[in-house]
């Protein structure tokens, strides 16, 4: 990180999960002011608002949550409607979308949180997506981040910054990142299931994608743990 961005600020759009909880570390550790920013559209994994709010309150961040209620209205998909959520064995791919992709998520969410950012005077703002270990949403990528912050910045007139730290790590380096950025904590109040529940159901996409990355990495999942005791 450039020791000019030290001075800055910045706004993570966090879920809750585990990887803007890497995030948002990463961008304590790397800006002087951060702040988040967590959305309620309507998703069925609501239990992660919670999760946010109390995270937050453990890095003593602020955390704001916006309201957005679109995505719950046009439905389609297992996050926002009432499908089951697929049992996901091979990675995805363009003609072949799993049912938890939620068409222009990112786009938008990262669209409102550039009009928060501009309103606070926050230029840079970052995201969780990832390209290497994903569900393959075509909304994590790096080209589609690249061209969206060039439309930000043309559309209002800012100069926006999308920090994507985890882009190109896989979930293990994810779990060496935040081991290392001292997030292991903040992780047993995380969120990652799709179907919303806690323990997490183990049999998701989204859960397999995180035990293989704490497994690799040679690290007991905290949120496994905290689950052990309360259940």
């Amino acid at each position: 990180m450039n020791d000019s961005l030290q001075a800055k600020s910045a706004l993570v759009v966090f879920s809750g999960g585990q990887d803007s909880t890497t995030c948002l570390y990463w961008a304590i550790n790397n800006f002087n002011a951060v702040r988040t920013l967590t959305f309620d559209y309507g998703q069925r994994h609501r239990i992660e608002l919670e999760c946010a709010k109390q995270i937050a309150e453990l890095a003593r961040v602020p955390n704001e949550v916006l309201s957005i209620g679109t995505f719950a209205e046009l439905g389609g998909n297992a996050l926002t409607g009432n499908q089951e959520v697929e049992v996901q064995k091979e990675k995805s791919n363009r003609e072949n979308l799993p049912n938890t992709f939620v068409p222009g998520r990112n786009l938008i969410l990262l669209s409102f949180a550039a009009a928060r950012a501009w309103q606070l005077e926050i230029e840079n703002i970052v995201t969780g997506v990832c390209q290497t270990d994903y569900s393959g949403y075509p909304d994590c990528r790096k080209n589609t981040i690249e061209a969206l912050q060039l439309a930000l910045n043309l559309g209002m007139e800012r100069q926006f910054v999308l920090h994507t730290p985890l882009m190109w790590l896989d979930k293990a380096q994810t779990v060496m990142m935040a081991k290392d950025l001292g997030a292991l904590e903040a992780l047993s109040f995380s969120h990652t299931c799709y179907n919303g529940i806690f323990p997490p159901c183990g049999s998701c996409q989204a859960c397999h994608l995180r035990n293989k990355g704490f497994c690799e990495a040679g690290v007991i999942d905290p949120l496994i743990e905290r689950a052990k005791k309360v259940t």
